[in-house]
């Protein structure tokens, strides 16, 4: 099998080139002709940008431009709040749920100037490997329809990929942020947690605990220096979330000179495709020649925590996302938490507080490891962009791309670097 890999840039996106006074972001007729047909943008706020493009403008003109992303255009996931605006999360239930004030991070893009110009499509209450929904329907992948744009942030990654703006935001608890990247060749990161703040002024009642541990807020776009500008926005304070740490966004860490980096092509038995192999190794080269200490390692196991993975967040899912997906969901959404939970022995109560204690040692193998190697270059995922349907179409196919080992499961922050591989 052959597959086409090609490296995906922005091609020189700069601030302030994006948002004018006549309402055109990016390329206007670009984004007229291509996203009635890619679906990324499902919440088109136009009309309200144009008007704040203007004023946008106009300081800039007399001196008065404040904030990091003055005049940039933003997209926002529909599964955060934005005021004024539904926070549907895919479900056709909650069309008309009308955010009363914005999430953290909507506030920090806006403190810092952004122009939020739509919401990005996501799969009903974003627990799906793809992007589809009974509200909005399916969003495409702009390398190729029949491939998947990824999930949850599947908009956010059709979006980038398609050069409507540089900064595009998504969430990410078990790959929705890192996934989505892989399949449209993008630059992301999930950052640690604590550093980007979190809230959902409209939902009903607080997550779980694991929940709450692992799901981080962050961006998609097709260049790394947008990623780290965006990231550095959002990463501002916010007494709505009390996990916020005050850590320094810029400072250049102690490390010994040269950093080291561990590579790691780790399968535990599982297929990985040549040339997906191949694009680890050349990263690594890179590294080598920009004088990094790059060497083989061997990580604690990615099968044990994805296996924690499934058992105890299952339990979380299972307790408190799907009443929401029989009440509200398609069969297809429910039929997917079905799955969910033959992946692994869905733990109860009392198993579930023993899982949050191995989460913690886990955790503890990986800081160990981490302090005397910062860097650990691995794939994310050990196959090519997969089939739109790859998720729904079977048990099988569903469970062969959540067994793939990645640090998808390992729950720690990652960067994912731009590469699009797609089978021919």
């Amino acid at each position: 099998m052959e597959i086409e890999c090609r490296q995906n840039g922005g091609g020189n996106q700069k601030p302030g080139v994006f948002m004018r006074g006549s309402g055109e972001f990016g390329d206007k007729q670009n984004f007229q002709k291509l996203n009635p047909r890619l679906n990324a943008v499902v919440g088109d706020l136009n009309p309200t940008a144009v008007d704040e493009a203007r004023k946008a403008d106009r300081e800039l003109e007399t001196g008065k431009a404040t904030g990091t992303l003055h005049g940039v255009p933003v997209t926002v996931k529909c599964n955060v709040d934005v005021e004024g605006q539904p926070t549907s999360n895919g479900l056709p239930a909650f069309a008309d749920l009308i955010a009363r004030e914005d999430s953290p991070l909507v506030s920090l893009l806006k403190k810092a100037g952004a122009i939020i110009i739509g919401r990005t499509n996501t799969p009903e209450l974003s627990m799906r490997m793809n992007t589809d929904n009974p509200l909005f329907g399916r969003t495409l992948n702009p390398w190729d329809e029949q491939a998947s744009p990824g999930g949850s942030s599947g908009g956010a990654s059709s979006a980038a990929a398609a050069g409507f703006g540089p900064i595009h935001h998504g969430n990410d608890i078990g790959g929705s942020l890192r996934y989505p990247a892989h399949n449209c060749g993008l630059a992301t990161v999930k950052p640690t947690f604590g550093r980007v703040p979190a809230w959902l002024p409209s939902s009903p009642a607080e997550r779980g605990m694991l929940s709450q541990l692992m799901s981080v807020q962050g961006a998609i776009c097709r260049e790394v220096e947008d990623v780290r500008l965006a990231t550095r926005v959002m990463s501002g304070s916010d007494p709505r979330d009390p996990f916020w740490m005050p850590v320094p966004f810029d400072d250049w860490p102690d490390e010994p000179q040269p950093i080291r980096v561990g590579v790691t092509t780790e399968n535990y038995g599982h297929p990985m495709h040549p040339q997906v192999l191949a694009l680890v190794e050349k990263a690594a080269d890179y590294l080598s020649d920009a004088g990094y200490a790059v060497e083989r390692l061997t990580t604690p196991s990615v099968d044990e925590a994805a296996d924690c993975w499934f058992r105890y967040l299952g339990y979380e899912l299972k307790t408190y996302l799907m009443p929401y997906a029989q009440k509200h969901g398609s069969e297809t959404i429910q039929k997917i938490f079905e799955w969910y939970f033959q992946m692994g022995t869905v733990s109860d109560a009392e198993a579930y507080r023993d899982g949050i204690k191995d989460r913690t040692a886990m955790t503890r193998q990986w800081n160990i490891l981490l302090d005397q190697t910062p860097l650990i270059l691995s794939p994310f995922f050990l196959q090519p962009t997969p089939d739109w349907d790859c998720d729904e179409r079977s048990f099988e196919g569903f469970r062969s791309h959540f067994t793939q080992p990645s640090t998808a499961q390992a729950s720690i922050g990652s960067v994912y670097l731009p590469e699009w591989c797609r089978s021919e």
